[in-house]
């Protein structure tokens, strides 16, 4: 059947659409800070009316979140498929190296996570050195709120996407030591900011200590995060913040890493 005027015309009505929403999204990441929704319609030359139908739409599909001011900017959806976009690109194997390194300086078993809905899930570990050594497997899911990776890809996130995150969590009680409040969990949050790493101090599991760190892409948002894991008798309170700046160490240079990539990636867009 031959496609009408009315037909091609609702076709480009779509991809329009589709174009400024895509183009709010982008506008949104290369953003300082949140926005309005009339620096929005200055910044893209669009219609106020037009900025708020789309912005209404994308904040109902929590590809962007509203703050009590009424500014704008990306929202949990976006942080959560990322992750998976993480995945799919195969962040475990660029990261090998690096959990390599923090096995042969440490001698613990190494792992890196993204967010997986309300969870991290594991994309890619190294065995530590030690027959006596905790269970890491490659997709294994665990909670955020009392895991060094759960807490350190938290810690870094903007307060405004914190609070849409915080009250999605199960606060789970797994041993004595655990964070069973949205209050105590987030003053954890604020020492691992100040601090660079997150410790699990037996907190998902009695006897094990795991330390964590951010990975960040090129714009400094967290994508990942690193961890190493360890009984208690081997990772002693003490020894914590040398491991810590190991743990560091490795992920802040496989950030780099993922910018030079991203910078390459940009590069030869730009030549094609």
């Amino acid at each position: 059947m031959p496609t009408t005027t009315a037909g091609r015309g609702r076709a480009r009505y779509r991809i329009q659409v589709l174009d400024r929403s895509f183009r709010i999204l982008d506008e949104l990441a290369s953003a300082h800070g949140d926005l309005s929704p009339a620096e929005l319609a200055a910044r893209l030359r669009l219609h106020k009316s037009t900025i708020h139908r789309l912005l209404v739409v994308l904040e109902g599909q929590r590809f962007i979140r509203r703050t009590a001011d009424g500014r704008y900017g990306l929202g949990t959806r976006l942080i959560q498929m990322g992750g998976r976009a993480m995945e799919q690109l195969d962040l475990g194997a660029r990261a090998k190296p690096f959990l390599e390194r923090l096995v042969e300086e440490t001698g613990e078993t190494a792992h890196i996570g993204v967010l997986s809905g309300t969870e991290m899930v594991s994309i890619a570990n190294v065995q530590g050195q030690s027959a006596l050594r905790p269970p890491s497997t490659v997709g294994r899911r665990t909670p955020i709120h009392c895991t060094s990776v759960g807490k350190a890809f938290f810690a870094f996130l903007p307060d405004a996407l914190l609070d849409d995150l915080i009250p999605q969590l199960q606060f789970t009680r797994y041993t004595r030591r655990t964070l069973t409040s949205a209050s105590a969990f987030r003053a954890d949050l604020a020492r691992i900011r100040r601090r660079g790493f997150a410790v699990d101090d037996e907190e998902v599991e009695e006897g094990l200590r795991c330390i964590g760190a951010p990975v960040r892409n090129s714009a400094g948002e967290v994508v990942a995060a690193l961890s190493i894991a360890g009984p208690v008798f081997r990772i002693r309170k003490g020894d914590v913040p040398s491991l810590a700046r190991a743990v560091i160490s490795a992920a802040d240079d496989l950030s780099g890493d993922l910018e030079q990539t991203e910078a390459a990636h940009r590069a030869r867009r730009q030549v094609s």
